[in-house]
């Protein structure tokens, strides 16, 4: 079931009369990411699950039939490992100019004050996803995520080397604020708190990388810009192929062919980039 909703009912859910109209699916959630990983953190740890935080593999070798795995000057040394470092995994080796890395960006208000919040109106959560995956995300969050707060989202940058440029954010954060004053006039005097950017890995046809790299060697990575969902599928397959299993969802991904190769450099670059620009301009009022 849906529900479209006109320029009266947006401005009712979001408090802003920039939307026109919108479709509303009950049943569906929008996750608090950092809430989300901490949560699977704390169940595989109950589980007596070990996890490392802050602690970067910096060197993977073979060690006989065994792999050896250096972080923080520590080593572990295991059997069967499993990649499950999405775009990454060109950093261990494989895949190697066959996977785009993007940057996407957003940003957070700060807590909103009270009288931004009567100025604001509208319901304390809600998120609104563009029908143009190019378009611009917007999501309000309350006490309970955060603080009352709205974020942000909008903007690409192709960037082999994994890391947003100095410029590629100063013109986020530029574009982002314009975005926000459009939507929001009444709240002219909310500073955004937060400016990030956070790494999406694609492929040219749209494939994972999954399951036996090497003996004792696994992946579970590329995902699309769906890692909640194909990560989840990615990990059970990864797991599966480990322990010798065999299901639906590992015959999915063991079909699938392997990415594509990009254009050699600067054309990968230059030529991403351009089309990133080009479908932004496309979808720049959605």
């Amino acid at each position: 079931p849906c529900e479209m909703l006109d320029a009266q009912a947006m401005q009712e859910l979001t408090g802003s009369s920039y939307y026109q109209s919108g479709l509303y699916t009950p049943g569906t959630a929008i996750l608090q990411p950092a809430g989300y990983i901490r949560g699977l953190a704390a169940g595989l740890a109950a589980g007596g699950v070990a996890i490392y935080e802050e602690s970067p593999v910096t060197d993977m070798s073979r060690n006989g039939s065994d792999w050896t795995v250096t972080a923080k000057g520590h080593r572990l040394t295991s059997g069967c490992v499993i990649l499950c470092t999405n775009g990454h995994l060109e950093s261990f080796g494989f895949a190697k100019k066959r996977l785009l890395h993007v940057m996407l960006f957003a940003s957070m208000t700060e807590d909103l004050s009270p009288e931004a919040l009567t100025a604001l109106g509208g319901r304390p959560r809600w998120g609104i996803t563009p029908s143009d995956p190019m378009g611009t995300t917007m999501r309000r969050i309350d006490t309970a995520q955060g603080g009352n707060r709205i974020i942000t989202r909008s903007c690409t940058e192709f960037r082999p080397g994994m890391e947003p440029s100095r410029a590629g954010l100063a013109r986020a954060t530029r574009v982002m604020a314009r975005k926000f004053a459009d939507r929001f006039p009444q709240l002219s005097g909310v500073k955004q708190e937060y400016i990030w950017a956070g790494h999406l890995c694609l492929s040219l046809n749209g494939v994972s990388v999954t399951g036996r790299l090497d003996k004792g060697l696994f992946s579970a990575c590329v995902q699309n810009g769906l890692g909640t969902a194909r990560g989840t599928l990615t990990g059970i397959a990864a797991a599966e192929a480990a322990l010798g299993h065999h299901s639906d969802i590992s015959a999915h991904f063991t079909a699938e062919p392997a990415p594509k190769r990009l254009p050699p450099e600067p054309f990968a670059t230059l030529g991403a980039n351009m089309v990133l620009r080009l479908r932004e301009h496309r979808a720049r009022i959605e």
